[in-house]
């Protein structure tokens, strides 16, 4: 999961090496939460006009987390 998003993340910024994913321990209900880091110019990138790149960034990993039975969540930190 955690190598999805990295993949996601880097072929949408311009510095693919300041990307970094940083996973929580699964909470009471099980639910994994992903910490995604970008450069500060990139941060626009990630998140898109009115956020639409990242609501599909998380539709997509709840898609794959649902095949493997799981529970995530995607934050964008600065």
């Amino acid at each position: 999961m955690k190598d999805l998003l990295l993949t996601i993340a880097r072929g949408l910024v311009e510095d693919p090496d300041a990307v970094t994913v940083t996973e929580d321990e699964p909470a009471e209900d099980g639910t994994i939460v992903f910490h995604l880091r970008v450069a500060a110019d990139d941060m626009g990138r990630v998140i898109g006009k009115q956020g639409r790149i990242a609501k599909a960034m998380r539709t997509v990993m709840r898609a794959a987390a649902t095949r493997q039975d799981a529970k995530v969540s995607v934050e964008i930190d600065d």
